[in-house]
C-alpha cells in the first residue's frame, strides 16, 4: 500500500466528506472520509480537472 498524504476533509452540504491525497510517485486520490482504504486513484491532473468540474457545476452529481 502506498504512503498517502490525505489533505482534511472536504464536506458539502448534506452530502459525504471526501479527502484528496498524494503519494511521493505523483498520483492523486481521492475517497471518503473515514474510508480511506478504498480510495480511487489516479494521476494528479486527472483530479484537477475532476476537482475543475465540481467546482463549475458540470460534474457534483458524482459526488
Amino acid at each position: 500500500m502506498p504512503h498517502i498524504t490525505w489533505e482534511a476533509p472536504f464536506c458539502g452540504e448534506g452530502n459525504n466528506c471526501f479527502r484528496l491525497g498524494t503519494d511521493a510517485e505523483g498520483n492523486a486520490y481521492i475517497a471518503v472520509d473515514g474510508q480511506e482504504d478504498l480510495y480511487l486513484t489516479d494521476s494528479m491532473e486527472a483530479l484537477r480537472v475532476l476537482i475543475r468540474d465540481v467546482k463549475a457545476g458540470k460534474a457534483d452529481h458524482l459526488l
